[in-house]
């Protein structure tokens, strides 16, 4: 049955390479719009990761519900030795401590609230690699009264590198602490609402500015994003008991859990409508070919095959066409996707952000599969009730189409 299955498909030319068209297209489609999606989600989780949160934060418990109000109460003062212990772990690259506070900056004009952090510089310029910095540089050791702000707090207050700005606080206490800084740079996230508010000094400045020695987060950041979750839970594991809590980057960050959620909605329709259209398209040119053949199956019947052997031979015939159709858009898409990977696709600023970025077609082997299974499965039930129709006609009709 299989070798003559493959003999009518190679004999109807015109016939297979409809259908074999429509397979392709529609695997091809789906290899890259998942692989499109893919690549958004990466980049964004990316970008989030090595700009703001990094792989995952340790704090006192209760921070991350109700620290934004009140840092100064959840403070880590052993930190140091904290720290080395979690370096020990062989999946992380390093660990920085963050002093966060709010307040006012002035320029001598104007003020604008603020959310400020206090960070060591030359590590979190490591882990800093989706932060773009629009103007002057990053701050480093040497800057004890520098400062880093934020590209909307900048524009707002029309401060420039070099410019000095005045910082107010509270300290804990309750008592109004000012310094003066230098602005030495200003930078752009992926989030607009931060870049508008944000200002990052040296961890020294702001532990003098707080008049305290202890930190509110460990930030971790590890050599594969992969491994968060496995090193969440060790942490989970050795730390959730001593007053202490552990978020990744997927809880810190709303922003990317909404953003992946739209998304999702949006690519989910349009793989609902690529798969009906290659299901559609399919069974229209299948339909096609079983009734243009139906005085054959007639002949086969006539001369003692059974009608489920015909049944099986149409089954085949499509089996063999959904597995060509299906590998060869494979091939294709995966040989695509790797062309317009090395050109790129320049894209807008997605929403509440200001940077555009170059999208890429990430091969994701789930994805492949996916569309592989679609094309072969999509040509196999296309094909059944054209099959089942054929194989009911009475043989007197079916060889009637022959005249």
């Amino acid at each position: 049955m299989w070798k003559l299955a493959l003999r009518n498909v190679l004999r109807h030319k015109a016939r297979t390479g409809m259908t074999l068209l429509a397979i392709i297209a529609g695997v091809v489609g789906l290899i890259l719009s998942g692989g499109f999606v893919q690549d958004i989600f990466t980049q964004l989780g990316e970008v989030l990761i090595h700009s703001q949160s990094g792989h995952m934060q340790v704090a006192k418990k209760g921070y991350f519900e109700r620290g934004a109000h009140s840092p100064e109460k959840f403070l880590i003062n052993n930190s140091e030795e904290l720290r080395q212990e979690i370096k020990k772990i062989s999946a992380v690259e390093d660990v920085m401590g963050r002093l966060f506070f709010s307040g006012l900056l002035n320029n001598g004009r104007s003020d604008q609230p603020i959310i400020g952090e206090g960070i060591e510089p030359e590590q979190e310029n490591k882990l800093g690699s989706g932060m773009v910095i629009s103007s002057g540089r990053r701050l480093n050791d040497k800057d004890v009264n520098g400062m880093m702000i934020g590209h909307g707090l900048a524009h707002a207050l029309k401060l420039s590198p070099d410019d000095w700005a005045n910082l107010v606080i509270n300290t804990p206490d309750g008592s109004l602490n000012s310094l003066e800084f230098q602005v030495v740079g200003i930078f752009q996230t992926f989030s607009k609402d931060y870049d508008a508010h944000a200002v990052r000094i040296p961890l020294s400045a702001a532990k003098e500015l707080l008049a305290t020695q202890g930190v509110n987060t460990l930030v971790i950041a590890l050599k594969n994003t992969q491994d968060t979750l496995s090193v969440e839970e060790s942490l989970v594991r050795g730390y959730a008991g001593k007053g202490l809590e552990i978020n990744n980057w997927l809880k810190l960050n709303d922003f990317y859990a909404k953003t992946v959620e739209m998304y999702d909605a949006q690519f989910g329709i349009l793989r609902i409508i690529i798969l009906l259209m290659v299901l559609l398209s399919v069974a229209n040119s299948v339909n096609m070919s079983v009734f243009e053949r139906v005085g054959e199956f007639g002949t086969m019947m006539a001369l003692g095959n059974r009608s489920s052997r015909v049944f099986g031979l149409i089954m085949a015939e499509n089996t063999i066409i959904g597995l060509t159709g299906a590998t060869s858009g494979v091939l294709l898409g995966i040989v695509l996707a790797l062309v317009i990977s090395a050109i790129g696709i320049p894209m807008p600023p997605p929403p509440n952000a200001d940077l555009p970025y170059t999208a890429h077609i990430s091969i994701v082997p789930s994805v492949v599969a996916g569309a592989f299974a679609v094309g072969l499965i999509a040509t196999i039930l296309a094909a059944i009730l054209p099959a089942m129709r054929v194989r009911h006609i009475p043989v007197v009709d079916a060889l009637r189409q022959n005249i």
